[in-house]
């Protein structure tokens, strides 16, 4: 099976370049996933570099673009792939190295989302309750493991990185929005209220193709779009 894999060095290389690697069929074993066959393609060669942990899809470390789709390696089935299996880094983002993305601009607009609780004073002699009905509002947005699929496959992402928030990053701010323990509903939606950070989403749904989740953030988007206008009335 062939792999034609995009190598960056930049101590060494003016640009990115492809290289072509083969695996050999009886290397491939039943229900192999892409990220073992890398780890067998880089014995051939140890100087190819990817990120990857947990190999179970949960630290979302390993996301690449593959046959022109972002996803997972360490989920991906090679059986599932068509060869040649082209792989490159995540579209959007500077490489480090290889297929090895800078993702400190993503992790700057998901901080910028404040995902986290703001509610009352902690007590400690009482639970904070929430009931069944509104404690199911949250699936579908904390499950979120910021793989960054959505965010690199968006065009509106591509033009605007240091302005538009990206899927990412508003995925988490709706999953606080509606969250009914938080407290700062009206704030969020004011500071989300602008024409970049949230409204320079085109509802494409490149962001819900890329999910290796099976997440929605477009709908996500949407709704919080739908929270903004709302709240001017």
């Amino acid at each position: 099976m062939e792999f034609i894999i995009s190598r960056y060095n930049p101590a060494t290389d003016s640009e990115p370049y492809d290289q072509t690697f083969i695996l050999n069929a009886s290397d491939i074993s039943p229900g192999m996933m892409l990220l073992e066959a890398l780890n067998k393609l880089r014995e051939q060669d140890p100087t190819l570099t990817f990120r990857h942990s947990c190999q179970e899809g949960v630290c979302g470390s390993d996301g690449m673009n593959i046959n022109g789709k972002n996803g997972l390696s360490c989920i991906t089935p090679v059986a599932s792939l068509s060869s040649p299996v082209m792989i490159k880094p995540l579209p959007g983002m500077p490489i480090i190295r290889d297929l090895i993305i800078d993702m400190d601009l993503f992790y700057q607009h998901y901080k910028e989302a404040e995902p986290f609780l703001q509610t009352e004073p902690l007590n400690l002699q009482q639970e904070h309750l929430q009931s069944p009905e509104d404690r199911a509002k949250l699936d579908g947005g904390y499950e979120c493991i910021l793989c960054g699929c959505c965010t690199t496959s968006c065009p509106s992402f591509w033009w605007n990185p240091d302005k538009f928030l990206g899927p990412a990053a508003l995925l988490a701010a709706h999953r606080f929005v509606i969250d009914s323990r938080d407290i700062k509903t009206i704030d969020r939606l004011k500071e989300l209220d602008d024409p970049m950070k949230t409204f320079r989403c085109r509802h494409i749904q490149n962001c819900t193709n890329a999910c290796p989740k099976g997440l929605n953030p477009s709908r996500a988007i949407q709704e919080l779009k739908n929270f903004i206008v709302k709240n001017h009335d």
